[in-house]
């Protein structure tokens, strides 16, 4: 399990679909240790173009055009992410560190 990577989630807390596409955004560490949690963010069917969204589709292991969204990350259990979808190209990888800046308004 990787930093970038794309599960499938089963009906995730609080979600309507059945399923829903999650990127892992936790750092490499928190992903490598034990604690059984990592945060992701969701992928939705429909972006506006935010600063806070980065697009991803095909290329990316997705069906068609998506969106994921860094405004609503969550906690998610490893144990859930056992359906592997694929996984962000590092160009992409900048767009979504960006995405999450902009999201939880970082300085640097």
């Amino acid at each position: 399990m990787k930093r970038g990577e794309l599960y499938r989630v089963f009906k995730p807390g609080g979600d309507s679909k059945q399923y829903r596409t999650f990127v892992i955004v936790s750092r490499q560490t928190l992903i490598d240790s034990k604690y059984p949690w990592v945060i992701c963010a969701p992928v939705f069917t429909e972006g506006q173009g935010l600063a806070t969204q980065v697009s991803i589709g095909i290329e990316e292991g997705m069906k068609h055009e998506s969106w994921i969204h860094c405004d609503n990350l969550r906690s998610i259990q490893k144990s859930e992410l056992t359906q592997w979808v694929g996984s962000i190209p590092p160009r992409k990888m900048r767009k979504l560190n960006y995405a999450l800046v902009a999201a939880l308004d970082l300085e640097f």
